[in-house]
């Protein structure tokens, strides 16, 4: 949703008057885009470039914008499914911890395309006014990434072990021992 993804080459402001004539660099998100940065971060133009599906500023941003959507929204049901997992072991016996595992690496492999379009993208005109005529997919100049960008790898890495430890919970739950303690009446057992 921020639009530091890409941070443009440093400009200085036009109006040239007061305190705000300070250097500033754009920045460029998937469909968002912020301008100009006033006092210490404070005010500035920053909002949707987009305002439809057609205007991102490339195919490849659509598409990754398709594939990091379908990822969230996967990981979303991962979510829901795994309140089930307080009341529920299995759904039509199957493990949850199996389910939302699988999910969960199907997420993770949905937002890493999405996060390896989003370079493919940076030849288009907008990413070439922010970051210079030399801007070329997978080039991007005079640009620099953004946290948001970062903040996505981390999430993407953060799904992928979530999905490992999924699994992990499946095989620590699935034990003998386990079994013969949930036999003997308990609810909440822990195994080191």
């Amino acid at each position: 949703m921020s639009s530091d993804w890409l941070l443009g080459f440093p400009r200085s402001d036009s109006r040239g008057v007061g305190v705000d004539s300070e250097e500033f660099r754009p920045s460029l998100g998937l469909y968002s885009r912020c301008l100009r940065a006033g006092t210490r971060g404070v005010g500035g133009s920053c909002g949707p470039y987009a305002l439809s599906f057609g205007e991102v500023a490339s195919g490849f941003w659509q598409a990754a914008m398709l594939f990091l959507a379908a990822g969230t929204l996967v990981l979303g049901g991962v979510a829901c499914v795994s309140i089930f997992s307080l009341c529920f072991q299995s759904i039509m016996k199957k493990s949850l911890f199996n389910i939302c595992g699988v999910l969960q690496a199907i997420a993770g492999l949905l937002l890493m395309v999405g996060l390896m379009l989003y370079p493919a993208g940076w030849g288009s005109e907008k990413v070439i006014h922010y970051c210079g005529p030399e801007a070329l997919p997978f080039r991007p100049s005079l640009c620099s990434l953004g946290w948001a960008f970062y903040a996505a790898i981390g999430g993407t890495l953060g799904t992928f072990l979530c999905a490992v430890l999924s699994v992990q919970a499946e095989i620590a739950t699935s034990s003998d021992k386990v079994q013969e303690e949930i036999e003997e009446g308990k609810s909440l057992i822990c195994l080191l």
